[in-house]
Protein backbone atom coordinates (compact mmCIF):
# COMPACT_ATOMS: atom_id res chain seq x y z
CA UNK A 1 0.00 0.00 0.00
CA UNK A 2 1.31 3.50 -0.40
CA UNK A 3 0.27 5.98 2.17
CA UNK A 4 -2.96 7.17 0.24
CA UNK A 5 -4.50 3.70 0.48
CA UNK A 6 -3.74 3.43 4.07
CA UNK A 7 -7.54 5.20 4.53
CA UNK A 8 -8.79 1.77 2.76
CA UNK A 9 -6.97 -0.69 5.00
CA UNK A 10 -9.80 -3.16 6.95
CA UNK A 11 -7.32 -4.86 9.02
CA UNK A 12 -5.00 -2.76 11.39
CA UNK A 13 -2.21 -3.59 14.65
CA UNK A 14 -1.85 -0.65 16.92
CA UNK A 15 1.26 -1.02 19.09
CA UNK A 16 1.60 1.43 22.03
CA UNK A 17 4.47 1.17 23.89
CA UNK A 18 4.68 1.96 27.87
CA UNK A 19 6.52 4.85 27.98
CA UNK A 20 3.74 6.54 25.81
CA UNK A 21 0.74 5.56 27.94
CA UNK A 22 2.49 6.15 31.62
CA UNK A 23 4.02 8.85 33.37
CA UNK A 24 7.46 8.93 34.78
CA UNK A 25 6.42 7.42 37.62
CA UNK A 26 5.35 5.00 35.98
CA UNK A 27 1.83 5.16 36.63
CA UNK A 28 -0.55 5.07 34.00
CA UNK A 29 -0.97 8.01 31.96
CA UNK A 30 -5.04 8.29 31.97
CA UNK A 31 -4.74 11.53 30.02
CA UNK A 32 -2.81 9.91 26.86
CA UNK A 33 -5.03 6.25 27.32
CA UNK A 34 -8.14 8.44 26.87
CA UNK A 35 -6.96 10.11 24.15
CA UNK A 36 -6.14 7.04 22.24
CA UNK A 37 -8.97 4.94 23.04
CA UNK A 38 -10.80 7.80 21.16
CA UNK A 39 -9.21 7.14 17.98
CA UNK A 40 -9.33 3.46 18.06
CA UNK A 41 -13.17 3.84 18.97
CA UNK A 42 -13.37 6.38 16.06
CA UNK A 43 -11.59 3.71 13.53
CA UNK A 44 -13.89 0.84 15.31
CA UNK A 45 -16.95 2.91 14.14
CA UNK A 46 -16.13 3.11 10.45
CA UNK A 47 -15.86 -0.55 10.28
CA UNK A 48 -12.77 -1.25 10.52
CA UNK A 49 -11.36 -4.23 12.35
CA UNK A 50 -8.59 -2.78 15.69
CA UNK A 51 -6.33 -4.48 17.64
CA UNK A 52 -4.08 -3.19 20.00
CA UNK A 53 -0.86 -4.46 21.33
CA UNK A 54 -0.59 -2.21 24.72
CA UNK A 55 2.54 -2.29 26.96
CA UNK A 56 2.72 -0.77 30.13
CA UNK A 57 1.56 -3.52 32.21
CA UNK A 58 4.76 -3.96 34.21
CA UNK A 59 5.09 -0.22 34.10
CA UNK A 60 1.62 0.45 35.55
CA UNK A 61 2.53 -2.28 38.69
CA UNK A 62 5.81 -0.54 39.46
CA UNK A 63 3.54 2.66 39.98
CA UNK A 64 1.53 1.02 42.06
CA UNK A 65 3.80 -0.61 44.00
CA UNK A 66 5.57 2.51 44.62
CA UNK A 67 8.69 1.28 42.82
CA UNK A 68 11.49 4.19 41.15
CA UNK A 69 13.00 1.75 38.56
CA UNK A 70 12.59 -1.05 36.15
CA UNK A 71 12.71 -4.58 37.91
CA UNK A 72 15.33 -6.17 37.00
CA UNK A 73 14.89 -9.98 37.62
CA UNK A 74 11.84 -12.48 36.51
CA UNK A 75 10.04 -12.82 39.92
CA UNK A 76 10.16 -8.66 40.06
CA UNK A 77 8.49 -8.12 36.39
CA UNK A 78 6.02 -10.87 36.88
CA UNK A 79 5.00 -9.74 40.21
CA UNK A 80 5.03 -6.44 38.80
CA UNK A 81 2.66 -7.82 35.88
CA UNK A 82 0.36 -9.64 37.78
CA UNK A 83 -0.53 -6.00 39.65
CA UNK A 84 -0.23 -4.00 36.41
CA UNK A 85 -2.00 -6.03 34.38
CA UNK A 86 -5.35 -5.88 35.87
CA UNK A 87 -5.08 -1.98 36.46
CA UNK A 88 -4.57 -1.78 32.60
CA UNK A 89 -7.55 -3.53 31.31
CA UNK A 90 -9.44 -1.88 33.76
CA UNK A 91 -8.58 1.51 32.63
CA UNK A 92 -9.05 -0.09 28.96
CA UNK A 93 -12.58 -1.73 29.59
CA UNK A 94 -13.80 2.06 31.33
CA UNK A 95 -12.54 3.97 28.32
CA UNK A 96 -13.55 1.52 25.27
CA UNK A 97 -17.13 0.88 26.98
CA UNK A 98 -17.48 4.57 27.08
CA UNK A 99 -17.59 4.49 23.67
CA UNK A 100 -20.16 1.04 23.39
CA UNK A 101 -16.84 -0.88 22.43
CA UNK A 102 -16.32 -4.52 24.38
CA UNK A 103 -12.82 -5.51 24.58
CA UNK A 104 -11.23 -9.12 25.29
CA UNK A 105 -7.85 -9.42 27.22
CA UNK A 106 -5.41 -11.51 25.07
CA UNK A 107 -2.27 -12.53 26.83
CA UNK A 108 0.19 -14.50 24.72
CA UNK A 109 4.06 -15.91 25.32
CA UNK A 110 6.39 -17.19 22.75
CA UNK A 111 5.16 -21.10 22.97
CA UNK A 112 1.59 -19.98 21.23
CA UNK A 113 3.45 -18.88 18.45
CA UNK A 114 5.91 -21.66 18.30
CA UNK A 115 3.69 -24.59 19.02
CA UNK A 116 1.53 -25.26 15.46
CA UNK A 117 -1.43 -26.20 17.50
CA UNK A 118 -1.29 -22.92 19.57
CA UNK A 119 -0.36 -20.86 17.18
CA UNK A 120 -3.27 -21.63 14.99
CA UNK A 121 -5.72 -21.70 18.29
CA UNK A 122 -4.17 -18.12 19.19
CA UNK A 123 -5.34 -17.34 15.30
CA UNK A 124 -8.43 -18.61 15.67
CA UNK A 125 -9.62 -16.79 18.74
CA UNK A 126 -8.36 -13.88 17.96
CA UNK A 127 -10.87 -13.39 14.52
CA UNK A 128 -13.33 -15.19 16.05
CA UNK A 129 -13.15 -12.01 18.49
CA UNK A 130 -12.69 -9.75 15.39
CA UNK A 131 -16.20 -11.22 14.04
CA UNK A 132 -18.01 -10.09 17.17
CA UNK A 133 -16.94 -6.67 16.91
CA UNK A 134 -14.31 -6.77 19.69
CA UNK A 135 -11.24 -5.35 20.51
CA UNK A 136 -8.45 -7.81 21.47
CA UNK A 137 -6.29 -5.70 23.90
CA UNK A 138 -2.68 -8.07 23.45
CA UNK A 139 -0.04 -8.12 25.90
CA UNK A 140 2.66 -10.40 26.57
CA UNK A 141 2.03 -12.53 29.39
CA UNK A 142 4.41 -11.59 31.28
CA UNK A 143 3.64 -13.31 35.04
CA UNK A 144 4.12 -16.90 33.95
CA UNK A 145 6.60 -16.05 31.19
CA UNK A 146 9.87 -17.15 31.63
CA UNK A 147 12.91 -16.73 29.72
CA UNK A 148 13.08 -19.32 27.40
CA UNK A 149 9.22 -18.16 26.11
CA UNK A 150 9.53 -14.92 26.74
CA UNK A 151 9.01 -12.28 23.14
CA UNK A 152 10.80 -9.81 25.18
CA UNK A 153 9.25 -7.06 23.68
CA UNK A 154 6.05 -5.52 22.49
CA UNK A 155 7.32 -4.23 19.09
CA UNK A 156 8.14 -8.47 18.19
CA UNK A 157 4.55 -9.17 19.05
CA UNK A 158 2.54 -7.04 17.46
CA UNK A 159 4.34 -7.73 14.16
CA UNK A 160 3.64 -11.40 15.00
CA UNK A 161 0.24 -10.67 15.80
CA UNK A 162 -0.16 -8.61 12.42
CA UNK A 163 1.22 -11.68 10.51
CA UNK A 164 -1.06 -14.33 12.58
CA UNK A 165 -4.02 -12.68 11.28
CA UNK A 166 -2.92 -11.28 8.00
CA UNK A 167 -3.22 -7.42 9.29
CA UNK A 168 -2.87 -5.05 6.29
CA UNK A 169 -0.84 -2.22 8.22
CA UNK A 170 0.48 -2.22 11.85
CA UNK A 171 1.20 1.12 13.30
CA UNK A 172 3.14 1.19 15.99
CA UNK A 173 3.28 3.84 18.39
CA UNK A 174 6.06 5.30 20.38
CA UNK A 175 8.01 7.90 21.70
CA UNK A 176 9.61 8.65 18.66
CA UNK A 177 8.83 9.92 15.57
CA UNK A 178 10.40 7.35 13.89
CA UNK A 179 13.83 5.67 11.99
CA UNK A 180 16.52 8.75 12.03
CA UNK A 181 19.66 8.90 9.85
CA UNK A 182 21.58 9.59 13.67
CA UNK A 183 20.43 10.35 16.77
CA UNK A 184 18.32 13.19 16.93
CA UNK A 185 19.09 13.78 21.06
CA UNK A 186 22.57 14.05 19.85
CA UNK A 187 22.87 14.47 16.36
CA UNK A 188 20.80 18.45 14.89
CA UNK A 189 21.51 17.26 11.67
CA UNK A 190 19.62 13.77 11.40
CA UNK A 191 16.58 14.37 9.92
CA UNK A 192 13.76 11.78 9.91
CA UNK A 193 13.45 9.20 6.98
CA UNK A 194 9.78 8.88 5.80
CA UNK A 195 10.22 5.44 3.68
CA UNK A 196 11.99 2.63 3.83
CA UNK A 197 11.64 -0.61 1.31
CA UNK A 198 14.03 -2.32 1.97
CA UNK A 199 15.88 -3.12 4.99
CA UNK A 200 19.33 -2.87 3.84
CA UNK A 201 22.70 -2.98 6.41
CA UNK A 202 22.94 0.29 6.24
CA UNK A 203 19.51 0.77 7.68
CA UNK A 204 20.09 -1.97 10.40
CA UNK A 205 23.05 0.40 11.27
CA UNK A 206 21.12 2.77 12.05
CA UNK A 207 18.71 1.04 15.28
CA UNK A 208 19.92 2.75 18.09
CA UNK A 209 19.40 0.94 22.09
CA UNK A 210 16.72 1.32 23.70
CA UNK A 211 15.02 4.35 24.39
CA UNK A 212 13.33 4.60 27.77
CA UNK A 213 13.62 3.76 31.48
CA UNK A 214 10.65 1.76 32.03
CA UNK A 215 10.11 0.06 27.96
CA UNK A 216 12.19 -2.77 26.72
CA UNK A 217 12.19 -2.06 23.21
CA UNK A 218 14.60 0.62 21.03
CA UNK A 219 14.67 1.08 17.34
CA UNK A 220 16.24 -2.39 17.05
CA UNK A 221 12.99 -4.44 17.81
CA UNK A 222 11.10 -1.83 15.76
CA UNK A 223 13.20 -2.75 12.59
CA UNK A 224 13.02 -6.49 13.76
CA UNK A 225 9.10 -6.09 13.79
CA UNK A 226 9.68 -4.24 10.26
CA UNK A 227 11.43 -7.62 8.95
CA UNK A 228 8.46 -9.32 10.18
CA UNK A 229 5.90 -7.20 8.91
CA UNK A 230 7.34 -7.14 6.02
CA UNK A 231 7.46 -11.06 5.26
CA UNK A 232 4.12 -11.24 5.70
CA UNK A 233 2.76 -8.54 3.24
CA UNK A 234 2.08 -6.04 6.00
CA UNK A 235 3.13 -2.05 5.80
CA UNK A 236 4.44 -0.80 9.13
CA UNK A 237 4.31 2.60 10.13
CA UNK A 238 6.26 4.22 13.35
CA UNK A 239 5.04 7.04 14.61
CA UNK A 240 4.97 9.26 17.93
CA UNK A 241 1.84 8.33 20.18
CA UNK A 242 1.45 12.02 21.38
CA UNK A 243 1.34 13.73 17.67
CA UNK A 244 -2.53 14.46 18.10
CA UNK A 245 -4.49 12.28 16.20
CA UNK A 246 -1.89 10.12 14.83
CA UNK A 247 -4.13 7.48 14.05
CA UNK A 248 -6.49 9.16 12.61
CA UNK A 249 -3.56 11.27 10.10
CA UNK A 250 -1.81 7.96 9.26
CA UNK A 251 -5.18 6.63 8.20
CA UNK A 252 -5.45 9.46 5.77
CA UNK A 253 -1.73 9.09 4.55
CA UNK A 254 -0.33 12.35 5.96
CA UNK A 255 3.62 11.70 5.69
CA UNK A 256 4.00 11.42 9.61
CA UNK A 257 6.28 8.42 10.98
CA UNK A 258 8.51 6.43 9.22
CA UNK A 259 6.94 4.16 6.43
CA UNK A 260 8.09 0.07 5.78
CA UNK A 261 7.20 -1.45 2.96
CA UNK A 262 6.65 -5.38 2.17
CA UNK A 263 8.34 -6.58 -0.17
CA UNK A 264 6.51 -10.53 -0.21
CA UNK A 265 3.87 -12.15 1.22
CA UNK A 266 4.97 -15.80 2.17
CA UNK A 267 2.56 -18.13 2.74
CA UNK A 268 0.89 -18.68 6.23
CA UNK A 269 3.40 -21.67 7.03
CA UNK A 270 6.15 -20.28 6.09
CA UNK A 271 5.71 -17.32 8.01
CA UNK A 272 5.25 -19.78 11.36
CA UNK A 273 8.14 -21.69 10.24
CA UNK A 274 10.42 -18.46 9.72
CA UNK A 275 8.98 -16.74 12.93
CA UNK A 276 6.93 -18.70 15.14
CA UNK A 277 8.46 -22.34 15.08
CA UNK A 278 11.39 -22.54 17.60
CA UNK A 279 14.79 -24.01 16.47
CA UNK A 280 15.57 -26.92 17.95
CA UNK A 281 19.23 -27.06 15.94
CA UNK A 282 21.71 -26.51 13.17
CA UNK A 283 22.37 -28.17 10.42
CA UNK A 284 25.50 -27.26 8.63
CA UNK A 285 26.10 -27.18 5.34
CA UNK A 286 28.99 -26.95 2.32
CA UNK A 287 28.33 -24.14 -0.33
CA UNK A 288 27.25 -26.08 -3.48
CA UNK A 289 24.10 -26.44 -0.91
CA UNK A 290 24.22 -23.18 -0.02
CA UNK A 291 23.72 -22.15 -3.20
CA UNK A 292 20.95 -24.80 -4.53
CA UNK A 293 19.52 -23.63 -1.35
CA UNK A 294 19.60 -19.75 -1.53
CA UNK A 295 19.39 -19.70 -5.83
CA UNK A 296 18.01 -23.27 -7.09
CA UNK A 297 14.52 -23.57 -4.44
CA UNK A 298 15.96 -26.96 -4.07
CA UNK A 299 15.39 -29.62 -0.69
CA UNK A 300 18.35 -29.89 1.42
CA UNK A 301 19.83 -33.91 0.48
CA UNK A 302 22.51 -35.67 3.03
CA UNK A 303 25.68 -34.93 0.46
CA UNK A 304 25.44 -31.38 1.18
CA UNK A 305 25.22 -31.38 5.37
CA UNK A 306 28.68 -31.00 7.03
CA UNK A 307 27.57 -30.69 10.44
CA UNK A 308 24.90 -31.11 12.94
CA UNK A 309 24.04 -29.54 16.08
CA UNK A 310 21.43 -29.76 18.52
CA UNK A 311 19.10 -32.79 19.38
CA UNK A 312 15.95 -32.08 17.59
CA UNK A 313 13.77 -35.30 16.58
CA UNK A 314 11.80 -35.81 13.07
CA UNK A 315 9.61 -32.94 12.27
CA UNK A 316 11.35 -30.76 14.84
CA UNK A 317 12.54 -26.80 13.08
CA UNK A 318 16.08 -26.45 12.40
CA UNK A 319 18.39 -24.01 11.03
CA UNK A 320 20.78 -24.20 8.43
CA UNK A 321 24.02 -22.25 8.39
CA UNK A 322 26.67 -21.39 5.17
CA UNK A 323 30.49 -22.07 5.28
CA UNK A 324 30.33 -19.02 6.99
CA UNK A 325 28.38 -19.48 10.36
CA UNK A 326 25.23 -17.31 8.43
CA UNK A 327 21.86 -18.94 9.31
CA UNK A 328 20.34 -18.95 5.24
CA UNK A 329 17.08 -20.98 5.85
CA UNK A 330 15.04 -22.43 8.37
CA UNK A 331 13.15 -25.97 8.01
CA UNK A 332 11.08 -28.65 9.24
CA UNK A 333 13.37 -31.58 9.57
CA UNK A 334 12.61 -35.37 8.39
CA UNK A 335 15.78 -36.85 10.46
CA UNK A 336 16.68 -37.14 14.02
CA UNK A 337 19.62 -35.44 14.87
CA UNK A 338 21.40 -38.95 15.51
CA UNK A 339 20.68 -39.77 11.89
CA UNK A 340 21.62 -36.67 10.27
CA UNK A 341 24.78 -37.12 12.05
CA UNK A 342 25.09 -40.75 10.41
CA UNK A 343 24.01 -39.56 6.67
CA UNK A 344 25.77 -36.42 6.67
CA UNK A 345 27.90 -36.54 3.17
CA UNK A 346 25.99 -39.57 1.94
CA UNK A 347 24.46 -39.44 -1.67
CA UNK A 348 20.13 -40.36 -1.11
CA UNK A 349 20.81 -44.02 -2.51
CA UNK A 350 23.17 -44.61 0.44
CA UNK A 351 20.55 -43.65 2.64
CA UNK A 352 18.81 -47.06 3.38
CA UNK A 353 22.05 -49.04 3.40
CA UNK A 354 23.53 -46.19 6.59
CA UNK A 355 19.91 -46.06 8.21
CA UNK A 356 18.22 -49.28 7.66
CA UNK A 357 15.14 -47.77 5.79
CA UNK A 358 14.77 -44.62 3.54
CA UNK A 359 11.45 -43.36 4.58
CA UNK A 360 12.88 -39.83 2.68
CA UNK A 361 15.03 -38.55 0.19
CA UNK A 362 15.36 -35.02 1.36
CA UNK A 363 16.64 -34.57 4.59
CA UNK A 364 14.39 -31.09 4.60
CA UNK A 365 12.03 -30.90 1.52
CA UNK A 366 11.68 -27.78 -0.01
CA UNK A 367 7.94 -27.49 0.63
CA UNK A 368 8.59 -27.34 4.55
CA UNK A 369 11.71 -24.59 3.73
CA UNK A 370 11.99 -20.96 4.06
CA UNK A 371 14.91 -18.89 3.33
CA UNK A 372 15.96 -15.72 5.18
CA UNK A 373 16.51 -12.30 3.29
Amino acid sequence: MRREEFKHCRRLVVKVGTSSITLPSGELNLEQIAKLVDELAAVHREGKEVLLVSSGAIGAGMGRLGLRSRPRTIPEKQACAAVGQGLLMQIYERFFSSHGITVGQVLLTRDDFAHRRRFLNARNTLLTLLEYRVVPIINENDTVAVEEIRLGDNDTLSALVASLINAELLLILSDVDGLYTGDPRRDPQARLISEVKELTPEIWALAGGPGSQVGSGGMLTKLEAARIAGRSGCTLVIARASLPGVIRRVLAGEEIGTVFFPREKLREKRRWLLFGAQVKGKIYVDAGAAKALREGGKSLLPSGIVGVEGNFEAGHAVSIVDPEGKEIARGLVNYSAAEVEQIKGCKTCEIEAVLGSRLYDEVVHRDNLVLQE
